[in-house]
């Protein structure tokens, strides 16, 4: 008899043997007759002395996940969840001759770990991906062709990402799902041009310089009329300021004002200067917004609800900022169901600097409001 191999089913968390797959791994082993599985407290044993463990990644650091050197597979369970850290813990790990990792997921996001190494531009090598949809299954029940036309008639934004294997776009609860799907249905999601007879502004939430720091993001927008033309949005991730400029003025946006936050002028971790001074010695015209206090947050998000039913979007550029608005929700307190206000992640930064420019917009308004109607005389208007 071959000897069995030694596996271990992984996921992200793992508190409990009841969140693994150990239940459903046994129970599948007698429904096709499958002999030589033996169940323990704790792993499974399968035939030829074989063994699978079942395991969370987040509990693992580099000297506790060698306790898996030597096994022969891994399956990754859920692996859309699995952090960057555990993946480059795991990955090293096993690497015994004829060794595999196995992974399998629902994609949820493009910058996931796990899609950024399998559906990215470079795939390691000899890897084999492989998508399975409901229409791949040759014995695909009614009662979950019904589930799915209803929510392809019902839930047209989640389908995509529920049955055809699309990335999550909206998160429930999002503050802007619904006024960006508006703006679909609309036409408002199209090509828009540059106008030059406007002026060209940028609205900033600043990042740092690590690695490790936040993101810094630019929405690149016009005023005209009543319209707000959303042309263009950058994101990077532990760049520096020069960096970001290059990316201005590549993009023709030098003559562009730059709309910083309050901390605009205040000085960077790793350089002394301030991000304000700096844009200005490179020959920017800079602005820094004021605080605006108390539930800044909430009041950004206020203001994007008011002006999302003006604003056009450049399809093609301004993406990754969009989907960034779709995800941006709140945090919620599960047992009280209270909003405990805007979540903190990948997406605030986006939102940040969005909402900044929402409010920016609706100020100008009110400034426009207090000038008083228009004097005439009879040489025209003055």
């Amino acid at each position: 008899m071959n000897k069995g191999a030694r596996s271990v089913c992984v996921r992200e968390v793992q508190k409990t043997l009841k969140e693994s797959a150990k239940t459903l791994i046994e129970a599948k082993a007698r429904e096709y007759g499958i002999g030589g599985f033996e169940s323990r407290h704790d792993c499974t044993i399968t035939p030829g002395g074989g063994l699978i463990i079942y395991q969370g990644m987040k509990d693992h650091t580099a000297d506790s996940v060698k306790s898996l050197e030597g096994f022969d597979r891994a399956w990754v369970e859920e692996a859309a969840t699995l952090s960057q850290k555990s993946l480059e813990l795991l990955r090293p790990t096993i690497r015994k001759p004829g060794s595999e990792l196995w992974f399998s997921w629902n994609p949820r996001l493009a910058t996931d770990p796990v899609d950024q190494m399998f559906r990215g531009p470079m795939q390691p090598t000899d890897s084999i991906v492989v998508k399975a949809n409901w229409n791949d299954n040759p014995w695909f029940p009614k009662p979950l062709e019904i589930e799915r036309t209803d929510c392809l008639a019902n839930e047209p934004d989640k389908y995509e990402h529920i049955w055809e294997g699309g990335y999550q776009k909206v998160y429930e609860g999002a503050y802007y799902a619904d006024g960006l799907s508006l703006a679909e249905r609309e036409g408002r999601i199209t090509q828009v041009h540059w106008d030059h007879l406007y002026q060209m502004r940028c609205y900033w939430d600043i990042g740092g310089t690590s690695r490790k720091s936040d993101a810094t993001a630019i929405w690149v927008v016009q005023f005209v009329g009543d319209q707000i033309k959303v042309l263009n949005y950058y994101e990077a991730i532990g760049q520096e300021f020069a960096d970001h400029a290059h990316w201005l003025r590549e993009n023709g946006y030098e003559r562009a004002v730059q709309y910083l936050p309050h901390d605009g002028g205040t000085h960077d971790t790793v350089y002394r200067i301030t991000p304000h001074a700096f844009l200005r010695g490179a020959g920017f015209d800079v602005k820094t917004m004021p605080n605006i206090g108390t539930g800044a947050a909430l009041q950004r998000v206020g203001a994007v609800r008011r002006v999302l039913g003006k604003c056009w979007f450049n399809e093609s550029t301004t993406e990754a900022g969009r989907l960034a608005l779709a995800w941006y929700h709140a945090r919620k307190d599960e047992h009280r169901n209270v909003d405990l206000g805007p979540e903190h992640d990948w997406s605030s930064h986006a939102a940040d600097g969005f909402g900044a420019m929402a409010i920016d917009y609706l100020a100008r308004g009110v400034e426009k409001s207090k000038r008083g109607p228009l004097k005439r005389n009879l040489k025209g208007i003055v």
